[in-house]
């Protein structure tokens, strides 16, 4: 029995006492014994776990789960001079516990693994490549330092002016006027540029304004509205 991962933290290793006993060529009751010996002075603690075959046919026995601290007591107790190969077996352990796989030990084990990274290589090349269109578009525009005219957004992304104001004003960006929400605004997704007054008749003069769209604002747009042309995310 190879050594256990309790819970999710790969910190928290058990060592079996099936296991320490093959480290120290010793008969595995004699292990359980000095286990047993040591918990009952109170020096190191130990978990049942399930059932392991008997030694030389005998019945089957439980097996006992110590930490790495007290796998060190047993040993010292046990045999000194076979604490360098268990310190060499925790740290293969722990190793292989960070990693998230065993070190192959076998041809079949290490050409298995190879495919599972051929594998995990090449979804990750096809993951890149689709998001290439969105990634491309995002570092166009996440710097600019000016801002576009919706009609100019709506063709980057594939559809019209008309149907572009429409769809924010229907998702809350824009007002009845195609003016956006002061939200909206104070996010830096939108500006309004100032043009020359509309005069009236009567020789009054009064402001216009046109909604133009920021760096920033083409991007969280783009993730949005996006799929029109593969650019962003689902709307």
């Amino acid at each position: 029995m190879n050594a256990l991962i309790h819970g999710r933290d790969p910190s928290n290793l058990a060592m079996s006492s099936r296991e320490i006993a093959e480290l120290v060529d010793s008969r595995h009751d004699k292990v359980k014994q000095s286990i047993e010996r040591l918990a009952e002075k109170g020096l190191i603690s130990f978990t049942p776990a399930g059932e392991n075959p008997g030694e030389q046919g005998g019945r089957p026995g439980t097996v006992y789960l110590v930490n790495k601290r007290d796998s060190y007591v047993v040993v010292a107790q046990l045999s000194p001079e076979f604490t360098a190969r268990l310190v060499d077996r925790w740290q293969e352990l722990e190793e292989e516990a960070q990693m998230g796989f065993k070190i192959p030990k076998s041809m079949p084990e290490a050409l298995r693994l190879a495919a599972d990274l051929a594998e995990q290589k090449a979804a990750l090349e096809a993951k890149i490549e689709a998001d290439k269109p969105k990634v491309e578009f995002a570092m166009a525009v996440r710097n600019l330092d000016g801002s576009c005219l919706v009609r100019e957004f709506a063709k980057v992304i594939g559809t019209g002016q008309n149907r572009m104001f429409q769809k924010l004003r229907e998702d809350g960006f824009l007002m009845a006027n195609n003016e956006p929400y002061q939200t909206f605004i104070e996010r830096g997704w939108f500006v309004q540029v100032e043009n020359v007054p509309f005069v009236d008749r009567d020789g009054k003069a009064h402001p216009t304004f046109t909604t133009r769209i920021t760096g920033k604002g083409q991007v969280g747009l783009a993730k949005k509205y996006g799929k029109l042309n593969g650019v962003g995310g689902a709307a």
